[in-house]
């Protein structure tokens, strides 16, 4: 998995779990979970929708 092994993804952990603490892991962990449900949902939508979800964004901004 891209030359990181068990040794390296466990100083990872341990360097993210020292900045955030304990208490912010969950919802560090739930963010990057939406953002993967996300970026899938966004590559299975055909063209069409995006671009059509995309005009609506752009619409919704000329409001504000």
């Amino acid at each position: 998995m891209f030359g990181i092994g068990m040794p390296e993804l466990i100083i990872i952990l341990i360097i993210i779990l020292i900045i955030f603490g304990a208490g912010k892991l969950p919802e560090i962990g739930s963010g990057i979970g939406k953002g993967i449900k996300n970026f899938k949902k966004a590559t299975r939508e055909p063209p069409d929708k995006l671009e059509s979800s995309a005009d609506k964004d752009e619409s919704n901004e000329d409001k504000a």
